[in-house]
């Protein structure tokens, strides 16, 4: 049988490298300044490696996104590796990740993001719930319509 062509990735229009960047660096701007979620970052991450940090999330989101590859991580070990990490940090993150990407991007972009993002934390939700030896079919998604306005 003949091999599928591969077919290129969905990228819509004005998503780029750039903006990728922009959207990462505004959005950890504002994680570091937040009181819920900068204690959690703050106990693992030392100033110094915060640049090392965003560039990492910038090669995330690049291969997430436009599937460049550029990330080679395993991103779940980490956040599993946090027992005070809960729902309602994942409801902050994406409630600031929605504010960012609504301000920063067009929108066929700022819902790519956001898809990816609440599909991401609902993986990660899962896990921990499993983790914590709790009944992870209570574990419902978040929905853009269940986050708030980042103030």
């Amino acid at each position: 049988m003949p091999a599928m062509p591969t077919l290129p990735p969905y990228i819509p229009d004005g998503l780029d490298e750039g903006l990728i960047r922009q959207v990462v660096f505004g959005f950890y701007d504002q994680v570091r300044a937040d009181a819920e979620l900068a204690p959690v970052f703050d106990a693992r991450i030392p100033p110094e490696a915060w640049p090392h940090h965003l560039e990492t999330m910038c090669d995330f989101w690049s291969s997430v996104l436009m599937r460049t590859g550029r990330y080679h991580g395993r991103p779940m070990p980490k956040h599993l590796a946090l027992p005070e990490l809960n729902d309602a940090h994942f409801h902050r993150w994406l409630s600031l990740f929605r504010t960012t990407v609504r301000d920063l991007c067009p929108p066929a972009v700022a819902d790519l993001f956001l898809d990816r993002a609440l599909n991401i934390a609902q993986a990660f939700r899962l896990q921990m719930a499993i983790r914590d030896g709790r009944d992870a079919l209570g574990v419902h998604p978040f929905t853009e319509a269940d986050l708030t306005p980042a103030a």
